[in-house]
């Protein structure tokens, strides 16, 4: 039976189940739509396979949890054929990501199951926990690090309110970290310090850039909800609830210490610690202790959802068509995005329509297409996001927010070379020893110098935010190209910034730039065709 093709009733319309496949643990979750886009839960599983135990040394999957964990699909599978849920949905993460024998297991849930494992990538996985935080805490105002530890990985979000600043995707998992520094170790004495070296080193190495400093550390995945809970149970605050429970840094220094100095076994008694994640959980707190230090919060604060719970509502959204932003029309999801992030749209608007111009005139000299400008007219509208962050470095801070705003309509593709384009809107020239430009392809390359020295001519030409110039006229001789702006009056500042950014269209297009005043008053009483933009 086809995962997606299960008999419903009439009347549970709106079931829908999600099976995680991580790499300590299976997690099935079975739910029922509400209204406005959120659902109930009628059902949850557990499984706690350990697909990834040993894979940091060995590169393959457990050989005993592989049986386990088919065993688990199916059971799941089962339970939401009985829930005649509507949709069901089978994720991979970390453990099938890295393991070379993970298509092969893949393949065996498939034929044996008649399950299809779609294992996603860091990136997706990162945006499907930041979507079930931004659905469940008020970011609004504030600077966040939204962290998943899981067993395999911890994906960290930097987010500015509801826009994603950066994602940093660390092999930092709780079962990874105990394989490798802590089974069999004395953590009383020199092991504990290995972990923890371990920890830092890799925060550094991949959360070395950090464009901005969280106000607080919203946590998730069953790290952060087992560390609340035995924080909790210590203050005898268990009639709380889990979700938004806030620890202090002082508090969670205080509870690994108490962790790492007890047996193995004394920790399964701890109150609040589940048994079977006594011998992850020194590690596991480990990393979270390593997240405050790194990013310099002093608070944490705990969500008990996450990435399952960020794939329902994501089939939610789609199953009731309710996707936040029209995917039919990608100039409604641009302006959403702009104006979320404060970008006078005037302004933007008024950039995009002179680059456009410019772009309808030198199409053929710069061998560039309909889709370039498409690209073209998304960069300029999203240029200033980065304002959102900061103004000094915002063409830096716009790249990564359109980078990973996953705005409806264009692919991670389009995404990234609109991100390019907007990010050389102004400061120094695409170059090669920049992450960003060097990952493109040559031809990448050079479709993003071209249009990025339009966008910054077309931004000095309305450098004085006021919409003098009127339109772009553009002249091409085999040695020159000259642009008219067209305005009532001289547009001074306009004409001074645009020829502040000649050099690098010179470059791009080979050949010098002229840029001058052409009379809009004079011109209206000569008859001549209209420029389609």
């Amino acid at each position: 039976m086809d995962q997606k093709q299960i008999y419903l009733s009439p009347d549970l319309a709106h079931r829908l189940a999600a099976i995680d496949v991580g790499t300590n643990s299976i997690r099935l979750v079975v739910a029922e739509a509400l209204r406005a886009g959120n659902y109930r839960v009628l059902t949850e599983e557990k499984e706690t396979a350990r697909l990834g135990k040993d894979l940091a040394t060995s590169g393959h999957l457990n050989p005993a949890a592989i049986d386990r964990s088919l065993e688990a699909l199916r059971r799941m599978k089962q339970i939401a054929t009985g829930y005649q849920v509507r949709e069901l949905r089978v994720i991979g993460t970390c453990a099938l990501r890295e393991a070379a024998d993970g298509p092969e297991f893949c393949r065996r849930a498939r034929q044996e199951t008649g399950l299809e494992i779609q294992v996603i990538s860091a990136q997706q996985e990162a945006h499907l926990a930041f979507f079930s935080v931004a659905r469940s805490f008020h970011l609004e105002g504030k600077n966040v690090a939204v962290a998943d530890i899981g067993g395999g990985s911890t994906e960290i979000i930097l987010a500015s309110g509801k826009m994603i600043e950066d994602v940093y995707a660390t092999p930092l998992g709780a079962v990874r970290m105990t394989d490798l520094y802590v089974n069999g170790q004395d953590l009383a004495n020199g092991g504990f310090a290995r972990l923890v070296g371990g920890i830092d080193h890799e925060l550094r190495r991949f959360a070395k850039k950090l464009i901005l400093w969280p106000h607080v550390l919203i946590g998730s995945g069953g790290t952060f909800t087992s560390l609340a809970e035995m924080v909790m149970a210590a203050k005898g605050q268990t009639d709380l609830p889990l979700r938004g429970y806030e620890v202090t840094h002082a508090e969670v220094g205080h509870l690994l210490d108490r962790l790492r100095k007890l047996p193995p076994k004394a920790r399964r008694n701890v109150a609040g610690l589940s048994p079977d994640r006594a011998d992850i959980i020194v590690a596991g707190v480990a990393i979270v202790d390593g997240l405050m230090r790194r990013f310099k919060v002093n608070r944490l604060q705990v969500h008990d959802r996450g990435v399952r719970d960020g794939l329902l509502l994501t089939m939610l959204d789609q199953s009731l068509g309710r996707a936040e932003v029209d995917a039919s029309d990608q100039d409604a999801s641009i302006d959403r995005f702009a104006a979320n992030c404060g970008v006078d749209l005037k302004h933007a608007r008024q950039v995009a329509r002179l680059a456009c111009q410019i772009f309808s005139q030198l199409a053929d000299e710069g061998n560039l297409t309909s889709g370039d400008r498409l690209l073209l007219d998304a960069a300029a509208r999203l240029q200033d996001v980065g304002y959102l962050i900061n103004y000094e470095k915002h063409h830096k801070h716009s790249y990564h927010l359109i980078l990973n705003s996953r705005l409806d309509g264009f692919q991670p593709q389009q995404l990234e070379l609109i991100a390019n384009i907007a990010r050389y809107h102004r400061g120094r020239e695409p170059k090669n020893k920049h992450d960003n430009f060097k990952r493109l392809s040559g031809k990448d390359q050079q479709r993003v110098r071209k249009l990025a020295a339009i966008l910054r001519l077309a931004g000095g030409f309305d450098r004085s935010n006021t919409q003098q110039v009127q339109e772009i006229v553009v002249s091409i001789a085999p040695h020159e190209i000259t642009m008219r702006a067209v305005a009532d009056e001289p547009p001074e500042v306009d004409l001074w910034a645009a020829r502040r950014r000649a050099e690098p269209f010179e470059k791009a297009f080979g050949r010098r730039l002229a840029i001058e005043w052409l009379d809009a008053r004079l011109e209206r009483s000569k008859p001549r065709s209209v420029i389609s933009t």
